[in-house]
């Protein structure tokens, strides 16, 4: 029997991410990003913040991932694709949307971001393995880009992390069987190629600031696949 496996999960979060730790969290949100919109860099924002509230590395881990300025929110927005999606090539960060999926059918815990992105607080440090969630992630990754009729898509995935060509294999088996062609690249960095690309699928932040355009594929497939998932939403709307 395959061993099932709760990716990102920690016991902690159900106290650290209840809804009296969740208004704490909402209000050294917003001081938070007073201070990156005044020129503050996020680290030192978030150590000021966290220490003033007495947070765990784990809540503060969250408003890492979840904060972004007002400037770089806003030029995410512009590039991001809604549509525009028949017959194009997507260039996607592999391991990214994979270990989220994996993350939201555990029912672990997920962020809304105020970009809009989901991102998780899985922490891999450059190992990674298969676990029994990870074919139905690749499925929904497949069935959705067979809905949006697109010509190919390019898996990047970081060769210095364990087990990425053990997932190659698995997403070209998986894969093959959908109306579009399928590619999977083994790379040291998978960032420095995909921050230069359009139509890019990813939730990394340092990608989205300067990739031509993006998907936000990761949220569209919960949105629509995984309805009942939840998730804490910093997203701030404009």
């Amino acid at each position: 029997m395959t061993q099932i496996v709760k990716r990102g999960f920690v016991p902690s979060d159900e106290i650290e991410f209840n809804e009296e730790n969740l208004t704490l969290l909402k209000k050294a949100q917003k001081d938070i990003y007073y201070l990156i919109n005044h020129g503050y860099s996020i680290d030192k924002s978030v150590e000021f913040v966290g220490n003033h509230f007495l947070f765990s590395a784990r809540q503060r881990l969250a408003l890492k991932r979840s904060i972004s300025s007002y400037k770089d929110i806003i030029s995410r927005q512009k590039r991001k694709i809604l549509d525009t999606y028949e017959n194009s090539t997507l260039h996607i960060d592999g391991l990214n949307i994979i270990i989220t999926l994996e993350v939201a059918l555990s029912n672990s815990t997920l962020i809304k971001c105020m970009d809009g992105t989901l991102r998780d607080l899985a922490g891999l440090r450059g190992t990674y393995k298969l676990i029994d969630k990870t074919d139905t992630a690749i499925d929904l990754i497949g069935k959705r880009l067979d809905k949006m009729k697109i010509r190919k898509a390019i898996f990047y995935l970081d060769s210095p992390v364990s087990n990425t060509g053990r997932l190659k294999s698995r997403l070209l088996e998986l894969l093959y069987k959908y109306n579009f062609d399928i590619e999977v690249i083994l790379i040291p960095n998978a960032d420095v190629i995909l921050n230069k690309l359009d139509h890019v699928v990813t939730s990394d932040g340092i990608i989205l600031n300067t990739c031509e355009s993006w998907i936000n594929l990761a949220y569209e497939i919960v949105e629509a696949e995984l309805p009942s998932t939840s998730y804490i939403d910093f997203e701030i709307r404009f």
